[in-house]
Formats: structure tokens, C-alpha cells, sequence
């Protein structure tokens, strides 16, 4: 990717950015999440896995659809902009969605159990199930599609201004600065008996 404006580079953009709508979303579903609700009663907190799921498909196609559909995608965004913060072109493709799972599953549970304290808000044990589902279906539609292209025209800008630079694993999105050099490394020293 090209610089941006006056010394930026486009990591920096594309982490910035991701974290401001990463913020953005996680304030919007905490306060959907822990809004208080004005029930006459509640049910009770569902900790039977997939219990929850075999009651809403006892609803009807429809409604199932519908609330499997709001499981899916509360938290399916954090899929893209967990690895969108990290501004990583060339990682390995498991431990990115690994990490992105693990990150949206413990802020799914987090989440859960938050809601113990607000009124009318009960636990649902498959609501993480779903929303970590949801997590990783967004991250394997989205991620690897999006770091490819963007893989594909840094190497063709790159070839266009006559670098060459290829890719390391680890490396930040193209455009930013090269490395300053091997880390020094200090002599292991001895332990005085």
C-alpha cells in the first residue's frame, strides 16, 4: 500500500481504523447486551449446551432463523477487526484464527457474565457458542480473501517502484519501514555459586 499523507504509513491507518470501529462496536453491544429489560419474569439461565438451540428451532423456521441469525452476528464483526488491529499482511492463517476466536469467545463469555447482574438479562450458555461461531465465520470468509489482496497489490506496487520486496512472516502491512538490523544479543553469563 502507498504512504499516507505526511509520514504515515498504512499500517498505522489500518490498525487506527480498526481499532476505532473495534471500540465503536464493542460499546454497541455491551449496551444492547447489558441494556436492563422490563419483564414480569424470566426464564431460567440456560446452562444445558445446545439446549437453548433445540428451543428456538421449536419456534418455527422462521423465528429459529431469526434468533440463530442475532446469535451469528452480534459479534461476527469482531472476526474482521481483531486481525484488522493487528495490521498483519503475511501471519499463519490458523494462529490468526485462533486468536481471533479465542479473543471473540472470551468476549462473548464476558459479556454472559456480566449479564448475570442486570435485571431481565438471563445467561445462555449457547449464546457464546453462537457468538464465537459467528466470530469465525466472519473471520474465514473475510480475512483470508482481504490479506491476499492486499498481499497482491503491495507486490505489484512494489514491482512498480522498481523494490522487489518481498514478504517475511510477521511483516506489518507493505509501505512500512524496513528493519533497522539484527537484534543484538547479550553473552549468557555464568551464575555465581
Amino acid at each position: 500500500m502507498q504512504r499516507q499523507g505526511s509520514g504515515g504509513n498504512a499500517a498505522v491507518v489500518v490498525r487506527v481504523t480498526g481499532f476505532v470501529f473495534l471500540v465503536a462496536h464493542l460499546l454497541l453491544v455491551s449496551w444492547v447486551g447489558l441494556l436492563p429489560r422490563d419483564v414480569a419474569w424470566v426464564t431460567a439461565p440456560n446452562t444445558v449446551p445446545l439446549a437453548g438451540l433445540r428451543a428456538d428451532l421449536a419456534l418455527g423456521p422462521a423465528e429459529a432463523a431469526r434468533l440463530i441469525a442475532e446469535g451469528l452476528l452480534l459479534l461476527a464483526p469482531l472476526g474482521v477487526l481483531l486481525p484488522m488491529c493487528e495490521g498483519r499482511l503475511d501471519v499463519s492463517r490458523w494462529g490468526s484464527l485462533t486468536r481471533t476466536v479465542a479473543a471473540g469467545a472470551l468476549v462473548s463469555l464476558a459479556l454472559e457474565l456480566l449479564q448475570t447482574a442486570v435485571p431481565g438479562q438471563v445467561v445462555d450458555v449457547d449464546s457464546v457458542f453462537l457468538n464465537t461461531l459467528g466470530v469465525a465465520l466472519a473471520h474465514l470468509l473475510v480475512v483470508p480473501a482481504a490479506r491476499a489482496r492486499l498481499r497482491r497489490r503491495a507486490a505489484r506496487q512494489g514491482r512498480g517502484q522498481g523494490r522487489g520486496r518481498g514478504f517475511g512472516r510477521g511483516q506489518v502491512v507493505a509501505g512500512s519501514d524496513p528493519a533497522q538490523g539484527r537484534t543484538p544479543r547479550i553473552p549468557r553469563v555464568p551464575i555465581a555459586r
